[in-house]
């Protein structure tokens, strides 16, 4: 991949709401990964006719941001300009009509990302939809799609993120904090909370807690679904090496072609939650072990390095990207 994989990024458009994303939110991931292609320093090209894929550089929190008008419920505008910039990109080239769009990639963090696509058929069906809200319900399709984790990037960089104490020096079996987001979490808070000295859920922690030492002294971190399946808690544990455990329906978990979820993160079902200590407490002292090894080993995967390194997070969705493009034939003249 990385000898012949060629991406061709439209020139249509103008910032803030094209080439351009937010690096320092819950959406870094997004602008991250649209600053990273359009500085061209990987895998970009200025040739359309050498390239595998074309990249649709809209940012849909940049839609959000300067169209939404917020409380009006009205998204219009949003999948009106998606529609408009794949109209212009097909009359000005031949690659959309060629393809159906099915060598086009967009990628979003936003949980509107999926809905700025349905306003383009063939950009909904065909295309590659680089997706944080990876849900299957609302149609997310994990044989084109690809899953992108949700990173919440404050300062716009990774300093102080990595790492956490050792197995032996996590006394916390489980740990959750965060709002009444979604009936999942809902469920978690009230079967959970102030009730147990070994899973311990908050939705809002004391003053004198540390979000960060929480995370890097449990065993496990839940990672329950909010309003949306994706959760930025996913990636947290990763990088506190606290292992997920993933809480969710009809979520596809980032790079899951190459990586084997099962071996560093546990999935409970929503009708499970009740029984999560007894579901934990039954993970073997061995089994917790070799996860925690093998989270500490796929770490360097979720990570965004500043630039790109080899098998950090912008080569993996990349890879992810490549996969789906080598499932796809087209005939052009």
């Amino acid at each position: 991949m990385e000898k012949v994989f060629k991406i061709y990024v439209y020139e249509e458009g103008e910032r803030p709401i094209f080439h351009h994303g937010p690096c320092r939110s819950i959406y870094s991931t997004e602008g991250n990964f649209i600053y990273e292609l359009e500085r061209g320093s990987f895998y970009r090209t200025n040739d359309p006719r050498e390239a595998h894929v074309f990249f649709l550089p809209f940012s849909v929190v940049g839609l959000v941001q300067y169209l939404y008008e917020a409380g009006s419920r009205d998204r219009k505008a949003i999948a009106g300009v998606v529609a408009d910039y794949v109209q212009t990109i097909s009359f000005r080239y031949p690659f959309w009509n060629s393809s159906l769009g099915a060598d086009h990639f967009m990628l979003s963090c936003h949980d509107w990302g999926p809905y700025s696509t349905k306003s383009v058929p063939k950009l909904f069906s065909n295309s590659i939809r680089v997706l944080c809200n990876a849900n299957t319900s609302e149609g997310f399709n994990p044989l084109k799609d690809v899953s992108l984790p949700e990173i919440n990037l404050n300062t716009g960089d990774m300093s102080g993120l990595l790492g956490g104490s050792p197995p032996s020096q996590r006394p916390i079996l489980a740990f959750f904090a965060g709002r009444l987001h979604g009936h999942i979490r809902r469920i978690l808070l009230k079967q959970w909370k102030g009730k147990d000295h070994d899973v311990q859920v908050y939705d809002e922690l004391p003053r004198n807690i540390s979000y960060e030492s929480m995370l890097r002294n449990s065993k496990f971190c839940l990672c329950p679904s909010g309003y949306e399946v994706a959760s930025p808690r996913v990636v947290e544990a990763i990088y506190a090496e606290c292992v997920p455990v993933l809480i969710s329906k009809g979520y596809v978990p980032p790079l899951s072609d190459v990586l084997k979820w099962e071996e560093f993160a546990v999935a409970v079902a929503e009708e499970d939650i009740p029984n999560v200590k007894k579901i934990l407490m039954g993970i073997p002292k061995e089994k917790y072990l070799r996860m925690h090894k093998r989270l500490r080993e796929v770490q360097r995967h979720f990570v965004m390095n500043g630039p790109p390194k080899r098998f950090d997070l912008f080569h993996m969705i990349l890879h992810s990207i490549w996969l789906r493009r080598l499932n796809v034939r087209i005939l052009r003249n």
